[in-house]
């Protein structure tokens, strides 16, 4: 060991030590800033050499997969760069509020279709123009089987699940907390196949499992970088869906104020023209001047761009029922559906119309993200003074949905209406396959146009109810359609004690009544 330092000495290699911490290697006047980076931001590492040889600043990009929703580490990191900081802003307020960001490109969430099922879904869309409705109707029926990244964790999932639920919605407006309440997103989630944390790691699962998967729901410049790396048996048609998109901007985001003047060379030297353009080149992003002349295949417009939402609970919720990804999930409906004498007639047109609506026969946007959906367990049990019939499907294709119709078509109409009789028969179906598979979602659908007449007393359904397993009380809900003279005061009653909602149809809106409660269970 060398011996001999004075303090003299040694006070100055510590003071020329901490001058080449902070201004770079060899006491040059480079600012390096830490920075907090997504994913996403990986493809712009070749730049980063250009940027520190014309400004003076290094950044260093630090990529975390939660990048996006998490609140950034402002003690740890100078920046934050993601491809979308909407996430946080509407749930980590405190931790963003108030931060200087800078877009620095924009791409929005599209669909990459393979040939083939784009030439198939085209074929029957007037003008060929497709809509999320037009693949969530097709991912309900395993036309599509798509890619995503977890909405959980990455953004271009979620911005996704916001855009069809946007789209599922109708209103043309941010999604309201009503507007996800009846959530209608279960059939588009049945054709999810593959998955994965982030947008990068999507688009290698899927290049591993092309036989998987004949769709991809994520950025447009991964689809296009993906179709030019020769990755593909088929190249991906890309899909802007006619009813909008949303659109990430990938902001700089300013975290540590003490670093502005850096902060602004960097984002004024991202923002130029010829920087803009290389991003483009090298990125397939679109540039945010309207200055720079697009490449051929960014040209395309968007169309519309769907508003985020702007209420927390709102994303809670979207998250809350579309779950884990890598989770299959099945449900069940149990519907009980009067046959009593006073169904006779329009009223059993307008039913058997409704259940041919949720089979597939509604060409509208709301029927196709209500419609029946593959995997989905269905029992259909009619009823008048007792239990008239009953059929479970899983539905695996057409004949199932055909089967049935058959038995929402037969007759055998009974002169009485016990209600309660028949919602205390679905609850024993509800905790038989509960029983089975505790993992099920299971819900009753209670269609009726009269008030009790037979059977058990309301009061007596009440006890019974009552006596079911608890797993079975709290997780089967019913959901009343009011018709006719049935009594929506009681309806109401039983809605609210199993957690439930009642839906109240005249006789020409009960295949609206059907399509509202859709997504609730």
């Amino acid at each position: 060991m060398r011996r001999g330092w004075g303090l003299p000495a040694l006070c100055l290699a510590l003071v020329a030590g901490l001058l080449t911490a902070c201004s770079g290697d060899g006491g040059d006047d480079t600012v390096r800033l830490r920075v907090l980076a997504g994913p996403d931001l990986a493809v712009l590492a070749p730049l980063l050499g250009e940027l520190k040889d014309e400004t003076g600043v290094d950044l260093r990009l630090e990529h975390r997969a939660d990048a996006e929703t998490r609140a950034p580490d402002r003690g740890r990191y100078d920046l934050a760069w993601l491809s979308s900081d909407s996430s946080l802003r509407l749930t980590e307020k405190d931790a963003v509020r108030g931060l200087q960001r800078t877009p620095t490109m924009t791409s929005p969430v599209v669909i990459g279709l393979k040939p083939d099922v784009a030439r198939q879904l085209r074929a029957r869309v007037p003008g060929a123009r497709l809509s999320w409705a037009d693949i969530a109707d097709a991912a309900a029926t395993g036309t599509v089987r798509f890619g995503m990244a977890d909405p959980r964790h990455a953004g271009s999932g979620l911005a996704a699940l916001v855009g069809v639920a946007t789209a599922a919605a109708g209103t043309g407006a941010a999604l309201r907390p009503e507007d996800v309440s009846c959530d209608r997103l279960r059939g588009f989630r049945s054709g999810q196949t593959l998955t994965a944390d982030t947008g990068p790691a999507l688009i290698d699962s899927y290049v591993d499992h092309q036989d998987e998967a004949n769709a991809l729901i994520t950025y447009e410049s991964d689809l296009l970088a993906l179709n030019a790396t020769g990755r593909l048996d088929d190249r991906l048609e890309i899909v802007r869906p006619q009813d909008g998109t949303v659109l990430a901007d990938f902001p700089l985001i300013l975290l540590n104020p003490a670093q502005r003047t850096a902060y602004d060379k960097v984002t004024q030297w991202l923002r130029s023209d010829p920087v803009q353009r290389q991003i483009m080149r090298h990125t397939l992003r679109r540039p945010v001047n309207t200055t720079v002349t697009r490449e051929a295949r960014l040209r395309e417009p968007v169309g519309n761009a769907l508003f985020y939402p702007d209420r927390p609970v709102v994303l809670d919720t979207l998250l809350a029922d579309y779950g884990d990804p890598d989770r299959r999930t099945t449900s069940q409906v149990v519907f009980l559906l009067d046959f009593s004498g006073s169904m006779r007639g329009a009223r059993m047109a307008a039913l058997r119309e409704a259940f041919a609506g949720l089979s597939g026969a509604d060409p509208s946007a709301s029927g196709k993200f209500t419609r029946f959906h593959r995997g989905e367990r269905l029992t259909v049990v009619r009823f008048g003074g007792r239990v008239l019939g009953e059929k479970t499907v899983t539905v695996t294709g057409p004949k199932d949905l055909t089967a049935l119709a058959g038995t929402v078509a037969r007759g055998s109409y009974s002169d009485a209406t016990a209600v309660w009789s028949a919602l205390d028969h679905g609850y024993r179906t509800a905790a038989r396959e509960l029983a089975a598979d505790p993992d099920r979602s299971v819900s009753l659908v209670l269609m009726t146009d009269g008030e009790n007449n037979a059977g058990l007393p309301y009061a007596e359904f009440v006890r019974r109810h009552q006596e079911l397993p608890a797993a079975v009380r709290t997780a089967v809900h019913t959901y009343p359609v009011h018709f006719g003279e049935a009594d929506a005061g009681e309806l109401r009653r039983v809605a609210a004690r199993t957690g439930g909602r009642m839906v109240a149809a005249a006789d020409s809106s009960l295949s609206e009544a059907f399509k509202e409660i859709r997504g609730c269970h």
